[in-house]
């Protein structure tokens, strides 16, 4: 972490610094892509999604085109449709339950627990009928799901499980990586991600062998072989050149993760005694911190605080899945979820990335300590 001055803005997240470290590499593959003539489904992607399945721990990796599709391809291999229901968490980014709605099923939403803010099985519990299929527990903001106990309560069932990794590249839970454990893992690599790209880019990681070749055949228009269809698929592809630079970032991808760590240590070390509340960690595995998330009270006026003094800032999430508009046809009122709901008062999203200034986190906390005890 290097020194700087106090005048600088501090930016929720610093993409460009590290874009400037990688830019030769970068536009060496761009130009190496560009000789070898071969950009779709070219010999990045094959080779990305070799050494994906290797660093998660899984049989297969099938490189698709955004960590959305990544979602609804998985559902749709598992045979998830019209009629069927899928227990999810309303506390996470609209993708989630979008996915599920888009295949035709109904989005059932579990409460969450309090300290990782991810889903509950005790409410995944209550929620299931004779109509759920599936289990997507979101790993959110980098905290792994409780998977022993959701994996527990599918084999009860007979229920799929599709992980959204989508916040927690590199995170881990009961010794394994996260997307390695339920039937399917679904990964995004938009650009503020843990693994980001620069666009759009997804994947998909399984150990079945059958659901590997269904979501290979998914992604490129159904097609078994060139011009033969034996399925209504869609046009799903990872491109080569992002496959390039996630090829080029997943080389040092342990520090960067680590880089995150050492960030989120410093923000809990300072936050230690006061009223924030700081992130809890998993106590089997590791949080990969994709976003750094604490519980303020006065949120709104600590996150005008610290946008007055150029501090970036996010709010995940200011409404719970369940009470929005385009699920009002579900029946959700205020109380439903009650966890979630008061999550969605308290949580503010700091800035956290690999190589954050030691300055600027001091910044952070300066601003927001000021108004939490003001």
């Amino acid at each position: 972490m290097h020194a700087v001055t106090k005048t600088s803005p501090v930016p929720f997240l610093d993409l460009s610094t590290q874009y400037k470290k990688l830019e030769a590499e970068w536009l060496d593959a761009i130009r190496a892509t560009g000789a070898r003539g071969s950009f779709i489904l070219g010999p990045n992607v094959t080779e990305f999604e070799k050494e994906f399945a290797a660093y998660v721990g899984v049989k297969h990796a099938i490189g698709v085109a955004n960590g959305t599709d990544s979602l609804i391809l998985s559902l749709r291999a598992l045979g998830v449709g019209p009629g069927d229901e899928v227990i999810t968490t309303p506390f996470t980014f609209f993708a989630s339950s979008e996915a599920i709605d888009v295949v035709g099923a109904t989005p059932v939403f579990a409460d969450i627990l309090p300290d990782s803010f991810c889903i509950d099985p005790a409410s995944i519990r209550q929620k299931i009928t004779s109509k759920t299929r599936a289990i997507l527990p979101v790993h959110i903001f980098g905290h792994p799901a409780e998977m022993d106990e959701i994996m527990k309560i599918a084999r009860e069932r007979k229920l799929a499980v599709v992980e959204d990794c989508a916040q927690a590249f590199g995170a881990t839970a009961g010794g394994k990586v996260t997307g390695s454990i339920g039937d399917t893992g679904s990964y995004s690599f938009y650009p503020t991600k843990v693994l980001g790209c620069y666009g759009d880019g997804g994947m998909i990681t399984t150990n079945s062998d059958a659901l590997n070749e269904h979501i290979r055949r998914l992604r490129n228009h159904g097609a078994v072989k060139p011009f033969i269809h034996t399925e209504i698929g869609c046009n799903s592809r990872l491109d080569e050149v992002q496959a390039a630079v996630l090829r080029i970032k997943l080389r040092t991808i342990r520090n960067d993760i680590a880089g995150r760590q050492q960030v989120a240590a410093e923000y809990t070390k300072r936050f230690a005694g006061t009223a924030v509340k700081t992130p809890s960690l998993p106590k089997q595995g590791m949080h990969a911190f994709n976003l750094y998330t604490v519980r303020v009270p006065k949120r709104d006026a600590v996150r005008q605080a610290l946008t007055d003094a150029q501090i970036g800032t996010s709010q995940c999430y200011p409404q719970g899945l369940h009470l929005q508009e385009v699920y009002k046809r579900l029946g959700y009122k205020p109380g439903s979820l009650p966890v979630c709901e008061h999550a969605c008062t308290e949580t503010l999203s700091l800035p956290v990335y690999p190589g954050m200034p030691l300055d600027h986190i001091e910044r952070v906390c300066e601003a927001l300590l000021g108004v939490v005890k003001g």
